[in-house]
């Protein structure tokens, strides 16, 4: 017959607070300099849709369509400064901007550089 012992010090339970201590930290982190980079993409996924429209559509449209997303998706002002230009040889169409977002959590401080950008030929 086995007797329980009433006796536990829960010192195993410790580990595991500190082990879940260590996840909630990492995903807290995560999340937070991950959402950034989550911006960039559709920005640049919304500048490589608008440049495969480029032989149809004016530069006033595309850069519409792509300030638009960046509404959207909350960038900062710099995001808003859209260079669009149509290359002869050979013929492409190129789409660029340059922006940084400042990332401020406990012990991390940082501003990241982002130069999305598309091309596509014409």
């Amino acid at each position: 017959m086995v007797i329980p012992r009433l006796d536990r010090r829960g010192s195993s339970t410790r580990g595991c607070l500190f082990s879940l201590l260590v996840f909630v930290a990492a995903l807290y982190y995560g999340v937070n300099i991950g959402e950034p980079f989550y911006r960039y993409y559709q920005y640049r996924d919304a500048m490589r849709s608008a440049a495969r429209f480029a032989p149809t559509l004016s530069d006033d449209v595309l850069g519409r369509r792509i300030l638009a997303k960046a509404d959207e998706l909350n960038l900062p002002p710099a995001a808003h400064r859209l260079q669009i230009r149509r290359l002869d040889a050979p013929r492409r169409v190129v789409i660029s901007a340059e922006y940084e977002e400042r990332v401020e959590l406990p012990f991390f401080n940082h501003t990241f550089v982002f130069r999305p950008r598309a091309e596509e030929p014409l």
